[in-house]
Protein backbone atom coordinates (compact mmCIF):
# COMPACT_ATOMS: atom_id res chain seq x y z
CA UNK A 1 0.00 0.00 0.00
CA UNK A 2 1.33 3.24 -0.67
CA UNK A 3 1.94 5.28 1.70
CA UNK A 4 -0.40 8.63 2.27
CA UNK A 5 1.04 11.45 4.61
CA UNK A 6 -2.02 13.27 5.24
CA UNK A 7 -3.56 10.68 6.85
CA UNK A 8 -0.56 9.24 8.85
CA UNK A 9 -0.15 13.19 9.82
CA UNK A 10 -3.71 13.57 10.81
CA UNK A 11 -3.84 9.99 12.87
CA UNK A 12 -1.57 11.47 15.55
CA UNK A 13 -4.29 13.96 16.49
CA UNK A 14 -6.36 11.11 17.97
CA UNK A 15 -9.78 10.96 20.22
CA UNK A 16 -7.57 10.90 23.14
CA UNK A 17 -5.87 14.10 21.91
CA UNK A 18 -8.44 16.04 20.77
CA UNK A 19 -10.25 15.44 24.57
CA UNK A 20 -7.67 16.23 26.12
CA UNK A 21 -6.66 19.64 24.14
CA UNK A 22 -10.37 20.03 24.34
CA UNK A 23 -10.69 20.37 28.57
CA UNK A 24 -6.67 22.06 28.63
CA UNK A 25 -7.79 24.79 26.47
CA UNK A 26 -11.43 25.47 27.49
CA UNK A 27 -12.52 24.78 23.81
CA UNK A 28 -15.02 22.43 22.75
CA UNK A 29 -13.91 18.88 21.07
CA UNK A 30 -15.44 20.28 17.96
CA UNK A 31 -14.14 23.54 17.61
CA UNK A 32 -10.69 21.75 18.28
CA UNK A 33 -11.55 19.20 15.15
CA UNK A 34 -12.66 21.34 13.17
CA UNK A 35 -9.09 23.71 13.79
CA UNK A 36 -6.92 20.57 13.20
CA UNK A 37 -8.61 19.51 10.25
CA UNK A 38 -7.06 22.88 8.23
CA UNK A 39 -3.54 22.88 10.84
CA UNK A 40 -2.44 19.73 9.28
CA UNK A 41 -2.91 20.30 5.66
CA UNK A 42 -1.68 23.71 6.29
CA UNK A 43 1.35 22.73 7.76
CA UNK A 44 1.90 20.39 5.05
CA UNK A 45 1.36 23.15 2.41
CA UNK A 46 3.85 25.71 4.27
CA UNK A 47 6.30 22.64 3.50
CA UNK A 48 5.29 22.07 -0.14
CA UNK A 49 5.24 26.22 -0.83
CA UNK A 50 8.75 26.00 0.59
CA UNK A 51 10.11 23.07 -0.88
CA UNK A 52 9.42 24.80 -4.48
CA UNK A 53 11.12 28.06 -3.69
CA UNK A 54 14.09 27.75 -1.02
CA UNK A 55 16.22 25.49 -3.07
CA UNK A 56 17.56 23.81 -0.47
CA UNK A 57 15.74 19.96 -0.43
CA UNK A 58 18.71 18.75 1.75
CA UNK A 59 17.51 21.49 4.49
CA UNK A 60 14.26 20.59 4.97
CA UNK A 61 14.62 16.98 4.60
CA UNK A 62 17.11 17.38 8.09
CA UNK A 63 14.70 19.76 9.35
CA UNK A 64 11.95 16.94 9.07
CA UNK A 65 14.28 14.10 10.09
CA UNK A 66 15.01 16.17 13.13
CA UNK A 67 11.41 16.07 14.56
CA UNK A 68 10.68 12.36 13.60
CA UNK A 69 10.47 11.79 17.14
CA UNK A 70 7.70 13.95 17.41
CA UNK A 71 5.18 12.39 15.68
CA UNK A 72 3.30 10.59 18.13
CA UNK A 73 0.16 11.36 20.28
CA UNK A 74 2.17 11.27 23.54
CA UNK A 75 4.36 14.02 22.58
CA UNK A 76 1.25 16.50 21.57
CA UNK A 77 -0.89 15.36 24.52
CA UNK A 78 2.63 16.44 26.38
CA UNK A 79 3.07 19.90 25.26
CA UNK A 80 -1.00 20.56 25.41
CA UNK A 81 -1.08 19.99 28.64
CA UNK A 82 2.56 21.38 29.72
CA UNK A 83 1.29 24.63 28.26
CA UNK A 84 4.80 25.63 27.19
CA UNK A 85 8.69 24.82 26.72
CA UNK A 86 10.26 22.18 24.22
CA UNK A 87 7.99 21.43 22.14
CA UNK A 88 5.69 24.50 21.52
CA UNK A 89 9.21 26.21 21.35
CA UNK A 90 10.50 23.85 18.32
CA UNK A 91 6.55 24.58 16.61
CA UNK A 92 7.41 28.48 16.54
CA UNK A 93 10.65 28.16 15.33
CA UNK A 94 8.72 25.32 12.78
CA UNK A 95 6.23 27.85 11.61
CA UNK A 96 8.70 30.51 11.23
CA UNK A 97 10.98 28.85 8.93
CA UNK A 98 7.72 27.71 7.22
CA UNK A 99 5.97 30.94 7.05
CA UNK A 100 8.04 33.59 7.77
CA UNK A 101 5.93 37.04 9.23
CA UNK A 102 2.54 35.15 8.00
CA UNK A 103 2.57 33.07 11.50
CA UNK A 104 0.38 35.16 13.24
CA UNK A 105 -2.28 35.62 10.39
CA UNK A 106 -2.89 31.85 9.86
CA UNK A 107 -3.50 32.21 13.37
CA UNK A 108 -5.97 34.26 13.50
CA UNK A 109 -7.07 32.61 10.24
CA UNK A 110 -7.71 29.76 12.16
CA UNK A 111 -9.10 30.73 15.21
CA UNK A 112 -11.96 32.33 12.96
CA UNK A 113 -12.78 29.45 10.73
CA UNK A 114 -12.81 27.01 14.10
CA UNK A 115 -14.55 29.17 16.39
CA UNK A 116 -11.76 28.89 19.11
CA UNK A 117 -9.95 31.73 20.48
CA UNK A 118 -6.27 32.98 19.17
CA UNK A 119 -4.33 31.62 22.11
CA UNK A 120 -5.99 28.03 21.71
CA UNK A 121 -5.02 28.02 17.71
CA UNK A 122 -1.65 29.05 18.61
CA UNK A 123 -1.19 26.39 20.84
CA UNK A 124 -2.83 23.91 18.52
CA UNK A 125 -0.71 25.15 16.00
CA UNK A 126 3.07 25.02 17.22
CA UNK A 127 2.12 21.92 18.76
CA UNK A 128 0.63 20.05 15.74
CA UNK A 129 3.85 21.59 13.63
CA UNK A 130 6.30 19.48 14.79
CA UNK A 131 4.39 16.17 14.90
CA UNK A 132 3.29 16.91 11.75
CA UNK A 133 6.27 17.35 9.93
CA UNK A 134 7.56 14.75 11.82
CA UNK A 135 5.75 12.36 10.08
CA UNK A 136 7.31 13.05 6.97
CA UNK A 137 10.81 12.69 8.75
CA UNK A 138 9.75 9.30 9.83
CA UNK A 139 9.00 8.17 6.23
CA UNK A 140 12.09 9.99 5.04
CA UNK A 141 14.90 7.87 7.87
CA UNK A 142 12.72 4.61 7.15
CA UNK A 143 12.94 4.79 3.63
CA UNK A 144 16.53 6.51 3.89
CA UNK A 145 14.79 9.07 0.81
CA UNK A 146 17.53 11.55 -0.58
CA UNK A 147 16.75 14.93 -1.13
CA UNK A 148 15.56 14.30 -4.74
CA UNK A 149 13.24 11.68 -3.73
CA UNK A 150 12.15 13.82 -0.92
CA UNK A 151 10.83 16.33 -3.39
CA UNK A 152 9.51 13.22 -5.66
CA UNK A 153 7.32 12.11 -2.15
CA UNK A 154 6.32 15.80 -1.48
CA UNK A 155 4.90 15.82 -5.36
CA UNK A 156 3.24 12.81 -5.51
CA UNK A 157 1.05 14.15 -2.40
CA UNK A 158 0.67 17.66 -2.82
CA UNK A 159 -2.84 17.26 -4.86
CA UNK A 160 -4.32 15.08 -1.81
CA UNK A 161 -2.79 17.86 1.20
CA UNK A 162 -4.30 20.69 -1.22
CA UNK A 163 -7.25 18.87 -1.54
CA UNK A 164 -7.63 18.68 2.23
CA UNK A 165 -7.14 22.39 3.16
CA UNK A 166 -10.63 23.63 3.72
CA UNK A 167 -12.37 26.56 1.98
CA UNK A 168 -12.11 28.77 4.46
CA UNK A 169 -8.92 29.20 4.98
CA UNK A 170 -6.75 31.39 2.21
CA UNK A 171 -3.41 30.25 2.43
CA UNK A 172 -2.61 30.90 -0.87
CA UNK A 173 -3.82 34.47 -0.40
CA UNK A 174 -1.92 34.28 2.80
CA UNK A 175 1.71 32.95 0.82
CA UNK A 176 0.88 35.91 -2.16
CA UNK A 177 -0.24 33.06 -4.62
CA UNK A 178 -3.47 33.56 -6.78
CA UNK A 179 -4.69 29.84 -5.80
CA UNK A 180 -3.63 27.03 -4.00
CA UNK A 181 -2.75 25.36 -7.66
CA UNK A 182 0.39 27.56 -7.99
CA UNK A 183 1.51 26.47 -4.62
CA UNK A 184 1.52 22.88 -6.37
CA UNK A 185 2.79 23.70 -9.34
CA UNK A 186 5.49 25.56 -7.16
CA UNK A 187 7.30 22.19 -6.67
CA UNK A 188 8.25 21.17 -9.64
CA UNK A 189 8.82 17.82 -9.87
CA UNK A 190 7.24 16.56 -12.93
CA UNK A 191 8.17 18.59 -15.02
CA UNK A 192 11.72 16.67 -15.10
CA UNK A 193 10.71 13.33 -13.38
CA UNK A 194 8.54 10.99 -13.43
CA UNK A 195 7.59 10.12 -10.11
CA UNK A 196 6.87 6.39 -9.28
CA UNK A 197 5.75 4.96 -5.74
CA UNK A 198 6.47 8.14 -3.20
CA UNK A 199 9.78 8.10 -1.70
CA UNK A 200 11.08 5.70 -4.82
CA UNK A 201 13.99 6.58 -7.16
CA UNK A 202 12.96 8.93 -9.75
CA UNK A 203 13.34 7.59 -13.44
CA UNK A 204 14.39 10.59 -16.03
CA UNK A 205 12.85 10.03 -19.37
CA UNK A 206 15.58 9.79 -21.97
CA UNK A 207 15.01 12.72 -24.33
CA UNK A 208 14.68 15.75 -22.03
CA UNK A 209 11.47 17.82 -22.44
CA UNK A 210 10.93 16.41 -25.92
CA UNK A 211 9.63 13.52 -24.69
CA UNK A 212 7.20 14.58 -22.15
CA UNK A 213 4.13 14.36 -24.24
CA UNK A 214 4.75 10.52 -24.21
CA UNK A 215 5.12 10.08 -20.97
CA UNK A 216 1.63 12.26 -20.37
CA UNK A 217 0.06 9.93 -22.66
CA UNK A 218 0.69 7.14 -20.59
CA UNK A 219 -0.44 8.53 -17.81
CA UNK A 220 -3.84 9.14 -19.28
CA UNK A 221 -3.87 5.71 -20.71
CA UNK A 222 -3.30 4.65 -17.32
CA UNK A 223 -5.94 6.45 -15.48
CA UNK A 224 -8.37 5.33 -18.13
CA UNK A 225 -7.42 1.21 -17.82
CA UNK A 226 -7.67 2.38 -13.57
CA UNK A 227 -11.07 3.98 -13.81
CA UNK A 228 -12.44 0.85 -16.06
CA UNK A 229 -11.11 -1.48 -13.82
CA UNK A 230 -12.56 0.96 -10.65
CA UNK A 231 -16.17 1.21 -12.43
CA UNK A 232 -15.35 -2.76 -13.23
CA UNK A 233 -14.97 -3.62 -9.62
CA UNK A 234 -17.31 -2.06 -8.32
CA UNK A 235 -20.51 -2.96 -10.22
CA UNK A 236 -19.43 -6.62 -10.91
CA UNK A 237 -19.95 -8.60 -7.33
CA UNK A 238 -23.37 -7.68 -6.50
CA UNK A 239 -24.51 -11.41 -7.88
CA UNK A 240 -22.17 -12.62 -5.17
CA UNK A 241 -23.40 -10.88 -2.53
CA UNK A 242 -20.63 -8.43 -0.97
CA UNK A 243 -20.43 -9.17 2.73
CA UNK A 244 -21.32 -6.13 4.96
CA UNK A 245 -18.82 -5.28 7.60
CA UNK A 246 -19.53 -5.85 10.77
CA UNK A 247 -18.88 -2.43 12.43
CA UNK A 248 -20.85 -0.28 10.11
CA UNK A 249 -24.49 -0.57 9.05
CA UNK A 250 -25.53 2.66 10.18
CA UNK A 251 -27.19 4.96 7.52
CA UNK A 252 -24.76 7.75 5.71
CA UNK A 253 -24.43 10.88 7.36
CA UNK A 254 -24.95 13.29 4.67
CA UNK A 255 -28.03 14.71 3.59
CA UNK A 256 -26.82 14.93 0.27
CA UNK A 257 -26.62 10.75 -0.23
CA UNK A 258 -28.29 9.40 2.73
CA UNK A 259 -28.63 5.57 2.75
CA UNK A 260 -28.57 2.17 3.75
CA UNK A 261 -25.37 0.53 3.90
CA UNK A 262 -27.29 -2.78 3.17
CA UNK A 263 -28.69 -1.63 -0.07
CA UNK A 264 -27.25 -2.98 -3.42
CA UNK A 265 -27.41 -7.07 -2.95
CA UNK A 266 -28.30 -9.36 -0.48
CA UNK A 267 -26.71 -9.02 3.19
CA UNK A 268 -24.38 -12.15 4.46
CA UNK A 269 -26.22 -13.48 6.80
CA UNK A 270 -24.53 -13.19 10.65
CA UNK A 271 -24.48 -15.88 13.68
CA UNK A 272 -27.30 -15.41 15.75
CA UNK A 273 -25.91 -15.44 19.43
CA UNK A 274 -27.60 -14.98 22.80
CA UNK A 275 -25.59 -12.58 25.07
CA UNK A 276 -26.05 -13.16 28.71
CA UNK A 277 -26.18 -10.32 31.49
CA UNK A 278 -24.75 -10.22 34.81
CA UNK A 279 -28.54 -9.28 36.22
CA UNK A 280 -29.82 -12.61 34.27
CA UNK A 281 -31.11 -10.84 31.39
CA UNK A 282 -30.68 -12.64 27.61
CA UNK A 283 -29.83 -10.48 24.66
CA UNK A 284 -30.55 -11.41 20.63
CA UNK A 285 -27.42 -10.19 18.96
CA UNK A 286 -25.12 -11.38 16.33
CA UNK A 287 -21.56 -12.67 16.70
CA UNK A 288 -19.35 -9.93 16.97
CA UNK A 289 -21.62 -7.32 17.19
CA UNK A 290 -21.81 -4.34 19.63
CA UNK A 291 -23.70 -5.88 22.53
CA UNK A 292 -21.09 -9.05 22.16
CA UNK A 293 -18.02 -6.39 21.87
CA UNK A 294 -19.51 -4.15 24.77
CA UNK A 295 -20.54 -7.10 27.16
CA UNK A 296 -17.06 -8.88 26.88
CA UNK A 297 -15.31 -5.41 27.42
CA UNK A 298 -17.34 -4.68 30.11
CA UNK A 299 -17.06 -7.75 32.40
CA UNK A 300 -12.94 -7.67 31.47
CA UNK A 301 -11.42 -6.05 34.69
CA UNK A 302 -7.76 -5.74 32.65
CA UNK A 303 -9.72 -3.78 30.14
CA UNK A 304 -9.61 -0.29 30.88
CA UNK A 305 -12.39 2.17 29.90
CA UNK A 306 -11.32 6.11 28.59
CA UNK A 307 -11.72 8.44 25.52
CA UNK A 308 -9.86 6.04 23.17
CA UNK A 309 -11.91 3.09 23.60
CA UNK A 310 -15.12 3.37 20.79
CA UNK A 311 -17.69 0.37 19.78
CA UNK A 312 -19.73 0.92 16.49
CA UNK A 313 -23.60 0.01 16.07
CA UNK A 314 -23.71 -2.24 14.27
CA UNK A 315 -27.56 -2.45 13.11
CA UNK A 316 -28.17 1.02 13.48
CA UNK A 317 -30.01 3.30 10.78
CA UNK A 318 -31.75 6.51 9.96
CA UNK A 319 -34.34 7.89 7.44
CA UNK A 320 -33.24 9.54 4.86
CA UNK A 321 -31.84 13.01 5.29
CA UNK A 322 -32.96 13.04 8.89
CA UNK A 323 -31.85 12.27 12.20
CA UNK A 324 -34.34 9.91 13.23
CA UNK A 325 -33.75 6.20 13.85
CA UNK A 326 -36.03 3.86 12.15
CA UNK A 327 -38.25 1.35 14.06
CA UNK A 328 -35.93 -1.53 13.40
CA UNK A 329 -32.88 0.55 15.14
CA UNK A 330 -34.93 0.34 18.30
CA UNK A 331 -34.00 -3.85 19.11
CA UNK A 332 -30.11 -2.53 19.20
CA UNK A 333 -30.96 0.50 21.33
CA UNK A 334 -32.87 -1.51 23.87
CA UNK A 335 -29.96 -4.09 24.10
CA UNK A 336 -27.46 -1.29 24.55
CA UNK A 337 -29.93 0.28 27.44
CA UNK A 338 -30.48 -3.29 28.81
CA UNK A 339 -26.33 -3.92 29.04
CA UNK A 340 -26.26 0.16 30.95
CA UNK A 341 -28.91 -1.57 33.63
CA UNK A 342 -26.99 -4.83 34.19
CA UNK A 343 -23.29 -2.69 34.58
CA UNK A 344 -24.73 0.12 36.74
CA UNK A 345 -21.12 1.71 37.33
CA UNK A 346 -20.81 1.87 33.09
CA UNK A 347 -20.90 5.04 31.67
CA UNK A 348 -20.58 5.78 27.85
CA UNK A 349 -20.63 8.69 25.31
CA UNK A 350 -22.62 8.67 21.91
CA UNK A 351 -20.17 9.58 18.92
CA UNK A 352 -21.15 10.37 15.22
CA UNK A 353 -19.26 9.90 12.80
CA UNK A 354 -19.86 10.93 8.18
CA UNK A 355 -17.83 10.52 5.30
CA UNK A 356 -16.37 12.98 3.29
CA UNK A 357 -19.18 13.20 0.47
CA UNK A 358 -21.33 16.61 0.95
CA UNK A 359 -20.85 19.98 2.98
CA UNK A 360 -18.55 18.93 6.26
CA UNK A 361 -20.39 21.86 8.05
CA UNK A 362 -23.63 19.75 6.89
CA UNK A 363 -22.14 16.56 8.17
CA UNK A 364 -20.95 17.55 11.29
CA UNK A 365 -24.54 19.12 11.88
CA UNK A 366 -25.86 16.01 10.89
CA UNK A 367 -23.22 13.52 12.81
CA UNK A 368 -24.10 15.44 16.02
CA UNK A 369 -28.18 15.57 15.82
CA UNK A 370 -27.54 11.97 15.07
CA UNK A 371 -25.55 10.61 17.93
CA UNK A 372 -27.95 12.97 20.18
CA UNK A 373 -30.94 11.31 18.78
CA UNK A 374 -29.58 8.01 20.07
CA UNK A 375 -29.12 9.30 23.47
CA UNK A 376 -32.68 10.60 23.66
CA UNK A 377 -33.70 7.28 22.41
CA UNK A 378 -31.24 5.42 24.67
CA UNK A 379 -33.14 7.52 27.80
CA UNK A 380 -36.66 6.44 26.72
CA UNK A 381 -35.35 3.24 26.61
CA UNK A 382 -35.24 3.59 30.71
CA UNK A 383 -31.26 3.87 30.79
CA UNK A 384 -30.12 6.22 33.49
CA UNK A 385 -29.02 9.28 32.27
CA UNK A 386 -26.28 9.58 35.18
CA UNK A 387 -24.38 7.00 32.74
CA UNK A 388 -24.88 9.02 29.22
CA UNK A 389 -22.14 11.62 29.29
CA UNK A 390 -23.34 13.21 25.80
CA UNK A 391 -22.92 13.11 22.23
CA UNK A 392 -20.29 14.33 20.11
CA UNK A 393 -20.97 15.33 15.74
CA UNK A 394 -17.66 14.38 14.45
CA UNK A 395 -18.46 14.70 10.86
CA UNK A 396 -16.10 13.91 8.64
CA UNK A 397 -13.04 14.76 10.43
CA UNK A 398 -11.81 11.02 10.96
CA UNK A 399 -12.76 10.06 7.63
CA UNK A 400 -10.18 7.58 6.15
CA UNK A 401 -11.73 7.34 2.65
CA UNK A 402 -11.64 9.86 0.30
CA UNK A 403 -14.85 11.71 -1.44
CA UNK A 404 -14.30 10.46 -4.58
CA UNK A 405 -13.56 6.99 -3.10
CA UNK A 406 -16.09 4.08 -4.32
CA UNK A 407 -19.15 3.90 -1.76
CA UNK A 408 -17.28 -0.05 -0.41
CA UNK A 409 -14.94 2.46 1.34
CA UNK A 410 -16.43 5.50 2.24
CA UNK A 411 -19.22 3.49 4.12
CA UNK A 412 -16.56 2.06 6.85
CA UNK A 413 -16.47 6.37 8.10
CA UNK A 414 -20.02 6.34 8.71
CA UNK A 415 -21.18 5.03 11.93
CA UNK A 416 -22.48 5.80 15.48
CA UNK A 417 -19.99 4.48 18.44
CA UNK A 418 -19.99 4.13 21.93
CA UNK A 419 -17.43 5.15 23.93
CA UNK A 420 -17.14 3.20 27.26
CA UNK A 421 -15.44 6.00 29.87
CA UNK A 422 -16.21 4.59 33.10
CA UNK A 423 -16.95 0.80 34.32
Amino acid sequence: MSFDLLESAKSIFNNNVVSQASSQLGESEGGIQKALSGIVPVILGGLLSKAGSSGNAGGLLDMVKGVAGDANPSAVSGAIQGGAGGLLSKGADLLRSLFGDKVDSIIGMLSSFAGIKESSASTLLQTAAPATLGTVGQYAAQNNLSPNSFLSLLDSQKDKILGAIPGGLNIAGILGLSSLSDLGKKIGITGDTATTTAGAVNIKPAGGSSNRWVWSLLLILVAIILLWYLMRGCGGNKPGGTPVTDSVTTSQLADSASMSVTEGGPVVSRESIKVTLPDGAVLDAFKGGIEDQLVTFLKDDSRKPGKDVWFDFDNLNFKTGSAELTEESMKQVGNIAAIMKAFPKAKIKIGGYTDRTGDSTVNLRLSKERAESVVTALKKSNTNPAQLLGAEGYGSQFAKAAATAPDEEKKKDRHISISVREK
